[in-house]
């Protein structure tokens, strides 16, 4: 039986194209935007402004900057890589 993925509580963008996102668990992964550039869809991560802008959806199901651009929490969860706590605090924002 797979372990249920944590929702998400908070998101926050960081240099180098990276999110630091915070789960309903306690537990923080980074994940790196830069792969996703060369998808189309998601093309529009590049712009600083725009990239900034994400938030994270209803329920915490998943994280958002529009209609068009998301990521699942299963997404994020198992692809970041797990940082720890008291890590999270000296991470820059964008």
């Amino acid at each position: 039986m797979v372990a249920a993925v944590p929702r998400i509580e908070s998101v926050r963008p960081l240099d180098g194209m990276r999110l630091l996102v915070g789960f309903a668990n306690g537990q923080w992964r980074a994940y790196d935007c830069r792969p996703l550039l060369g998808r189309p869809q998601f093309r529009l991560l590049a712009d600083r402004g725009f990239f900034g802008a994400v938030r994270v959806d209803t329920g915490g199901y998943g994280i958002s900057w529009n209609d068009d651009i998301d990521l699942s929490e299963y997404e994020l969860w198992t692809n970041g890589t797990p940082v720890a706590r008291d890590a999270t605090a000296a991470m820059a924002p964008a």
